[in-house]
């Protein structure tokens, strides 16, 4: 497959008053043309630094210390601001978990809408409104013309994050980046919104980097998952390979807390402990505290990856051949 980004060993920090922390360790993944690569893990594990670093919209207590982020073959990592504002927007565009956080509430959707047009498609002002009211059309908000001149709290949720596609989508970006992007809605409105993201990629053939802690947003929208844990990221393949084949302890546990509708529990499963600390993460594995399956030796040294298919590799040492045969607990489960 013909990459379109690649992401090669990404290292960033936070620089506060308490040290050094180490929120990405040495990931990397790349993204496909029309492809959807999911992002999962949980709060803390560095999936929106890992966004925001493509992006470059980090902090300024963050840097990044080592790696490279190369688009369309040019490493954005390290271009200067100015470039990089050319490319943000109008080639990489981002839908942000909260829409109302997203949005001016000093200015009028139109504008926000038009905003961007003009700057990285150059358009006049009446055919910026024209395609603005395409846009909104486009991703399903009714009476466009209305709509653009209202303001962000004269919108529902639903609406607001239709309304943060429509700019996120505005210059036909070729990478759409969304972090959490249904987080913030009701159950109803989170099918309606990411119909709409599967629909309008099919349209432009985008290509999606969806962050989430959802598996079943994963399952319905993905082609591929990393998994990413305490800033590394310990396994990726297809979709089929992490439900059904998956190798590391950390997934299968976040698979075993997914709430299942067909079975009556009174109790969720949940994984034990707590992320680690990285202002002084581990020296080995860093799930190996919290795995049941952990040996001393993963206390010690950070696992390589071992590939299982061209598309199947984890970083877990049970995977080596001297290790005890651990069979997954989610062996014959239900896909969410």
């Amino acid at each position: 497959m013909d990459n379109l980004l690649e992401v090669q060993d990404l290292q960033v920090s936070f620089f506060t008053y308490a040290g050094e922390v180490q929120a990405v360790r040495g990931v990397g993944f790349s993204l496909g043309r029309g492809e959807t690569l999911a992002i999962v893990g949980e709060s803390g594990s560095g999936k929106s630094v890992t966004s925001k670093s493509i992006m470059r919209l980090l902090a300024k207590s963050a840097k990044i210390k080592h790696g490279s982020i190369r688009f369309e073959g040019k490493d954005i990592a390290s271009l200067p601001e100015k470039q990089m504002q050319d490319i943000r927007g109008r080639d990489i565009s981002m839908i942000f978990q909260d829409p109302m956080t997203s949005l001016n509430p000093t200015m009028t959707i139109g504008k926000q809408i038009t905003e961007v047009l003009k700057k990285h498609r150059k358009l006049g002002g009446a055919e910026a409104n024209r395609r603005a009211v395409e846009l909104l059309d486009q991703v399903g908000i009714p009476n466009p013309d209305k709509r653009l001149k209202q303001y962000p709290h004269q919108l529902s949720g639903g609406m607001r994050q239709r309304v943060v596609i429509a700019i996120a989508l505005a210059c036909n970006p070729k990478v759409l980046i969304a972090d959490e992007p249904t987080t913030a809605l009701d159950v109803t409105i989170q099918a309606q919104i990411l119909e709409l993201m599967k629909k309008l990629q099919q349209e432009l053939d985008t290509s999606i980097v969806l962050i989430t802690h959802d598996l079943g947003v994963v399952a319905n929208m993905a082609s591929r998952v990393a998994v990413m844990y305490a800033g590394k990221i310990v396994e990726t393949g297809t979709v089929d390979e992490i439900f059904y084949e998956g190798k590391h302890p950390y997934t299968w546990g976040l698979l075993a807390s997914m709430p299942k509708l067909h079975e009556k529990s009174e109790e969720l499963t949940a994984i034990p402990g707590t992320p680690p600390d990285l202002s002084d993460p581990p020296k080995g594995c860093p799930f190996a505290a919290r795995c049941p399956y952990a040996m001393e030796i993963c206390h010690e040294y950070m696992p390589e990856y071992t590939e299982h298919s061209e598309t199947h590799r984890a970083a877990c040492w049970l995977q080596d051949s001297r290790a005890p045969k651990v069979q997954s607990p989610l062996a014959g489960g239900d896909r969410p």
